[in-house]
This record gives C-alpha cells, structure tokens and sequence, in this order.
C-alpha cells in the first residue's frame, strides 16, 4: 500500500504540473503566433507607405498615356502640315507605340484587367488610323490632313473615344486605393 499512496501523491503532484505546462504552452503558442500576426501586419503597412506613392504615380503616367494617344489629342499634338498621308501615318504609329513603350514598366503598379484595357486602347487607336489610312484612295498623294480628317470622321461614326473604356477602369482602380 505504501508504494500505492507514493504513485498516488506524486500523481497528485505530476498531473496538475503538466496541466499548468500544457495550459502554458498553449498560450505562449497563441502569443508567438499573435506576435508573427502583428509583425505582418506592421510589414504590410510599412510596405503600402512605400508603394502607394508609386502606385499613384503609374496611375498617373497611364491617364497621361491614355490622353496622349487619344485621337482628340494626339491629331492635334502632331502637326499634318507638310506631309502626305503615308508620312503622317507613320509618325501616329510610331508615336503611339513609343508612347506606350516609355510606360510599359506601368503594369507592375496596376491590376492585369488595367492593363489590358490601356493595351486594347492603344491597339483600337491604331486599328482605327490604319483603317482611316487604307481607306484613302492614293496615301502617298494625299495629305496628311485628309488622314486627320477621316479618323475624326471615324470618331464621330462610332461615337466614342476609343480610350475612354480604359481611361474609366484606371480611374476607378485608382479610386479602390483610398
């Protein structure tokens, strides 16, 4: 009996120290992990402090691309004056790729659908000048003006700008920041 009442008092002793251990490692365990939450968090935030300005300022370089190659704008930007159409079309194309080529390192501030809007904005301005381009009778006769002319011309039929769509996702994009 005497062994028997020795297991039975160092139960007593035992059992109640491996609840406390138990009952303290569980909340050291959740306090490691709130402790490695928090860190993330402030990780995060530290992290926004840095990006956010340069994710504000892609925003801002794409609404400038997009203005740029608006047909509006850029048909007034470059002057037809003294060229053919030939020559004319070429200096649209080359500049709205070059336009879109400064800002292509834009795409790792903004959300894929962004980007995919600003490219199908550039390629709908080009496919809409090419197409006003193949429609004249003699490009390398003609003057640049006349280009001009029918893509304006080619705006008004379809009624709207073709950069328009990507401006309105970008902007809205942008506002989802604050």
């Amino acid at each position: 009996m005497d062994s028997n009442a020795y297991i039975f008092d160092l139960l007593k002793i035992v059992l109640p120290a491996l609840v406390v251990a138990g009952a303290i490692y569980l909340l050291f365990q959740r306090f490691l992990e709130q402790e490695q939450q928090r860190r993330l968090v402030e990780l995060r935030l530290k992290n926004a402090d840095t990006t956010l300005p340069l994710r504000l300022q892609a925003y801002e370089r794409i609404v400038l691309l997009l203005e740029r190659i608006s047909p509006n704008n850029i048909l007034v930007r470059l002057s037809s004056a003294g060229q053919t159409a030939q020559e004319y079309h070429r200096l649209l194309q080359h500049e709205i790729r070059a336009e879109f080529e400064h800002n292509i390192s834009q795409q790792l501030y903004v959300s894929p659908d962004a980007w995919a809007a600003v490219k199908e904005a550039k390629e709908t301005v080009l496919t809409m000048i090419n197409h006003a381009y193949h429609n004249l009778q003699n490009p390398t006769q003609t003057r640049g003006t006349e280009l001009a002319k029918r893509v304006l011309e080619g705006m008004m039929t379809d009624a709207a700008d073709p950069v328009d769509n990507a401006l309105l996702v970008v902007k809205q994009e942008a506002l989802r920041l604050f």
